[in-house]
């Protein structure tokens, strides 16, 4: 079964035995573990009778920890030392319960862990006691997903694919758990294109993170693109993510491939300090030369509220969340923070970022003496650390059909871009789907991804790219008063200046490269002479606005051309109320 589409519907069909024992929603409960102990099952098949072998020979002698030998054996980062497999499972249909759980605690530590994350045992007892357990069982025997007939990136869609059917019929956001993998490939184009002739050294290793990681689908395409780039070349991949299943599915991807496993951690990501219920960010102090995510977009951070705004107020710039904090209804930006506080210093070579924002970070929050999203843009810009902003077509994303785009950052910009932000309009690159995939409705070929790669690696100003300097992203929030008179006359204080009256108080955004003065004389006071700025409540901020840099204006229809078209639809109308009356 090489079409992936249809082994996970031949996985998903298993479902259909479960109907009336289980609720729709509890489907994935079963599927997904048995996805993945079906996967490790078919891994571990060549190897597991010299495995049998070495166990019986070294589980005497007075050795502490057998797992790196028997691994040895496997030739995997984990091995199974039970006596069962899926093919003895289901030979023994009288006594399937207790050795499924034989087989289970058969697996090395980590392996084990990975299918604790799924609470599986609550289920074989409930699988067991309506009789179902065999039969699901016997069904996944049937599928081989031995990595010669299912590749890594293969089984990523296919997780992907079972994830996005058990989210559709629990009515959850298939999208909190995966990107479209064309999208990742652009994104680590994008990442590792200045860096070329560095990853093309014999023996390189380099680093690579992801603080959304989900079922580790960015982790493995920039692995593979850098396999395919310089085979002698090694990428280290590091992640965390909150939900169980999405983070045994990436561990068990990385065991497979022979990442260190204990590099994938499940934890939240933006807090700083362990609770009872949840650990914290893992990687805290660490350094990494890329960065790679795609945060759920618009996530409500009310739950961690305490300790983020605790770690802005008492480390400052010395933690995470220095620049500012967005709206709590809004966590993208706390996500960007977390992962730029991770990024190595220049000195050392600097570190690049990818990451998947929707519009709202673009603009969203006013300047104001409160650090807030504005500030953000501006520490990030002022900085010189936003290279570009890509922007993608719509309904790319299987749970949201809105807008979306990639930022870039780097903290070593080259020399060409210092200075500089470049923007790219790719909203007109893709190809309509044969079949929609939730909210998926469009796709970026291998040429669109090749193209958007060149538009941002030309670095060249066309209809579909603009280059501006940082500065142009910036303006003064100026405050513009305008004094309070009673019966004609204007009201001053002590000091005899006048006291502005408040309901006719506006403000001006106006772009830092323009003297504010200068302004004020061309714009405002030919109109309201009497007006003056208050200069204590001049605020900085900065904004993106995409949609005015790539506006194309469109001359209105002449009357004559809309005369037409309705003398045109009456005649149309007056045929067919004529062909009814008839």
């Amino acid at each position: 079964m090489t079409n992936v589409k249809e082994s996970a519907n031949f996985i998903w069909s298993i479902a259909d035995l479960l109907r009336g024992d289980y609720k729709q929603s509890d489907y994935g409960k079963i599927i997904l573990p048995l996805t993945v102990l079906r996967r490790l099952d078919c891994v571990l098949d060549n190897s597991k009778a010299e495995v049998l072998k070495k166990f019986e020979q070294v589980k005497s002698m007075n050795i502490q920890n057998l797992d790196p030998i028997l691994n040895k054996v496997a030739g995997y980062n984990f091995h199974n030392s039970s006596q069962f497999d899926f093919n003895k499972l289901i030979a023994d249909p009288n006594n399937i319960a207790s050795n499924l759980r034989n087989y289970i605690n058969g697996f090395s530590e980590d392996a084990r862990e990975i299918i604790e994350q799924f609470e599986f045992d609550n289920q074989i007892t409930k699988l067991d006691d309506h009789n179902l357990l065999f039969i699901v069982l016997k069904r996944f025997q049937e599928i081989d997903l031995h990595p010669e007939k299912v590749s890594s990136m293969d089984m990523g869609y296919m997780f992907e694919e079972i994830i996005r059917k058990f989210a559709e019929i629990s009515n959850e956001t298939a999208g909190e758990h995966f990107t479209p993998r064309e999208v990742i490939k652009l994104m680590v184009n994008l990442l590792f294109m200045d860096d070329r002739d560095t990853l093309t050294q014999k023996g390189v290793v380099k680093t690579i993170y992801d603080c959304c990681a989900g079922t580790g689908g960015m982790l493995s395409v920039a692995e593979e693109y850098l396999q395919e780039l310089n085979p002698d070349a090694r990428l280290e991949v590091f992640g965390q993510e909150l939900n169980p299943e999405s983070y045994a599915i990436c561990k068990s991807d990385m065991l497979i491939k022979g990442q260190n496993p204990s590099n994938i951690k499940r934890a939240n990501s933006l807090k700083n300090k362990d609770s009872e219920k949840q650990k914290a960010d893992q990687f805290i102090n660490h350094k990494f030369d890329y960065l790679i995510t795609n945060p759920p977009f618009g996530v409500k951070w009310k739950k961690v509220e305490k300790e983020v705004k605790e770690e802005h107020e008492s480390l400052g710039h010395g933690g995470r969340y220095g620049a500012g904090l967005p709206s709590v209804s809004d966590g993208s930006f706390l996500f960007l923070m977390g992962l730029m506080a991770k990024m190595k210093p220049k000195e050392e070579g600097g570190s690049r970022l990818a990451i998947v924002f929707n519009g709202s970070p673009l603009f969203s929050g006013s300047p104001s003496s409160k650090k807030n999203e504005s500030s953000i843009r501006q520490w990030l810009i002022e900085n010189d650390m936003l290279e570009a902003v890509i922007a993608l077509p719509n309904q790319l994303f299987y749970n949201t059909g809105i807008s979306t785009y990639i930022w870039l950052i780097s903290n070593n910009k080259p020399e060409e871009r210092k200075g500089k932000v470049q923007l790219i309009n790719a909203v007109d690159l893709y190809k309509k789907m044969s079949k929609s995939l939730g909210d998926k409705r469009n796709e970026l070929s291998e040429s669109h991804i090749n193209d958007i790669t060149k538009l941002y690696g030309d670095l060249m100003e066309s209809d579909q790219c603009k280059i501006f300097d940082n500065k142009d992203f910036g303006y003064s929030k100026v405050t513009v008063e305008r004094p309070l008179k009673e019966n004609g006359q204007v009201v001053t204080d002590k000091k005899g200046n006048p006291k502005p009256d408040s309901s006719l108080r506006d403000s001006e955004n106006i772009p830092l490269k323009e003297d504010i003065n200068e302004y004020m004389q061309r714009e405002v006071l030919p109109h309201v002479p009497d007006a003056w700025v208050d200069d204590k409540k001049t605020n900085v901020g900065y904004e993106i606005n995409f949609t005015k840099y790539f506006y194309e204006y469109k001359p209105l229809r002449s009357l004559g051309e809309i005369r037409e078209d309705i003398l045109a639809l009456e005649e149309e109308t007056d045929g067919l109320i004529k062909e009814v009356i008839a």
